[in-house]
């Protein structure tokens, strides 16, 4: 095994233990959760059904150029660091180090937030049972799928996409057979469409705003470039995932808020009730309810909650493998970068568990506080995540040409180069400097609203240029990138 600096060493290694069913749910199951299940109804609400459409689509291509990037990249270089990895060989170490522990500190408390989510749906059931014993009851479980194997948690990440992608096709089925009155009675068809003002609702600032929430909903898909390091044949496993992205965004959301629609007018004041203390006016709940399935706010609160315990475990597994890179780059301390003998990078996810110990907080101050005060303290590190993928890629194939190497010798290439990534580049931009904008347009400045949604990016800033300037890296020169280290 090499190093960064070609030296051999000897040890365990992790092990390549992701099949290619593994990597295709993986990339399916990455965006759907809250964000479809939950907040897609508000999107409805606020900016009309074609308002909502539109926000999701033109993420929906975003992310698309995105995962693209990070295909060519993963399958080029697959590495268990991805992105800081990627930055630091094609841009600059500082940003490489800044990314990779924006994106743990990202995953970690999602862990946390989603391990809070978990008490609160389960509370569902039971709702005088206690949030401490739920909470450590689903960290023990997302612990133990991550730390019998890799393949432990590609495992369980199939099952619990096939149970999301499983939902979405019924749903999708039973509403387009209430559409056109097969089942339910009498059709709907579009005039819902047709109501009030819609399909546009609330004007230009409507639209921003389910956009930019439209962001966080497809959170995730990046998971497939960490996974590319242990994949067992990542040159045609990672490609087929990556192809699935476009497609899962059209079906599963595009066609998801279609149905919402068409069949619950976005007047309908329970649209803007669904979150997790309401299940019962999920978009989802609503049109089974309305099918005559009476028990579909049990089954939608079950669903949600494999959702959000998938997402959990994803955090946990990303994030560990990211911090144990750090680790091997020398950019962490040099403890978190060993691996037993199974190929788990242990002290990682032991302190990535620690950090999602904080869901235990649930019991003391309440579950939907805690849950939203952690997942605001995450803020805006994916999209900032999302901004270095693009700013890698369009490195990586410039200095790839610029050290005259041939594009066809490429396993994966992505199209529409250099369009692609400087479009997720701009659009990106613009989520994160439009993350609240209403902060800035009342007669005072909302500073408490403006700390809280824009707090990742000076932390960021802090990481990248302190390291810039104490380690005094620089730009690395395009004909100067390593293509050819490896890191495994």
């Amino acid at each position: 095994m090499q190093d960064r600096n070609n030296q051999t060493t000897t040890g365990p290694t992790l092990k390549k233990g992701l099949r290619a069913r593994h990597m295709t749910m993986i990339a399916l199951g990455g965006s759907i959760g809250t964000g479809l299940f939950l907040a897609s109804g508000t999107a409805i609400s606020n900016a009309g059904p074609g308002g909502a459409l539109i926000a999701y689509a033109a993420v929906g291509i975003m992310v698309f150029f995105l995962m693209t990037s990070l295909g060519e990249l993963a399958t080029f270089m697959p590495d268990s660091g991805s992105f800081n990895t990627y930055a630091a060989r094609f841009v600059d170490p500082a940003l490489g180090f800044a990314m990779g522990w924006n994106f743990w500190y990202n995953w970690a408390v999602t862990i946390a937030a989603e391990l809070a989510a978990a008490t609160v749906l389960i509370k569902y059931w039971f709702p005088d049972s206690s949030s401490m014993l739920w909470s450590l009851l689903f960290l023990v479980l997302i612990f133990a799928l991550n730390v019998l194997s890799v393949k432990g948690y590609g495992e369980s990440e199939y099952w619990f996409a096939i149970i999301k992608v499983a939902t979405v096709i019924i749903f999708l089925t039973v509403g387009v057979l209430m559409i056109f009155g097969i089942i339910g009675g009498e059709a709907v068809g579009f005039s819902n469409f047709t109501v009030g003002d819609a399909p546009f609702h609330g004007g230009f600032f409507a639209v921003l705003g389910v956009f930019m929430a439209a962001g966080f909903s497809f959170q995730g898909t990046e998971l497939i470039g960490v996974a590319a390091g242990e994949s067992e044949n990542p040159r045609e496993n990672v490609p087929r995932a990556i192809r699935q992205v476009f497609w899962r965004i059209l079906i599963f959301y595009i066609l998801a808020i279609t149905v919402i629609s068409l069949i619950i007018p976005y007047t309908h004041p329970d649209l803007l009730k669904g979150d997790l203390n309401n299940i019962g006016v999920s978009p989802f709940t609503l049109v089974f309810e309305k099918a005559g399935l009476a028990i579909a706010a049990s089954v939608m609160n079950a669903v949600i909650l494999t959702s959000v315990l998938s997402a959990g475990n994803s955090g946990m597994y990303a994030s560990s493998r990211v911090l144990y890179a750090l680790a091997r780059d020398g950019k962490a301390p040099r403890f978190l970068g060993r691996l037993n003998k199974k190929g788990i990078p242990m002290n990682a996810l032991l302190l990535t568990t620690a950090v999602g110990m904080l869901a235990f907080l649930a019991s003391l101050f309440g579950d939907g506080i805690v849950y939203t005060w952690l997942l605001n303290a995450s803020g805006m590190c994916g999209f900032i995540t999302w901004l270095g993928i693009a700013i890698s890629h369009y490195r990586f194939r410039r200095a790839y040409v610029a050290q005259g190497r041939d594009l066809n010798d490429l396993p994966y290439r992505a199209r529409w180069f250099p369009f692609g990534p400087i479009f997720a580049f701009v659009l990106c931009i613009i989520v994160i400097v439009g993350q609240n904008y209403q902060a800035f347009t009342g007669d005072q400045i909302d500073w408490s609203g403006a700390l809280v949604a824009y707090l990742s990016v000076p932390l960021f800033l802090i990481l990248w240029l302190g390291y810039k300037f104490i380690k005094k890296t620089k730009v690395i020169p395009l004909q100067e990138c390593d293509f050819t280290t490896t890191n495994e």
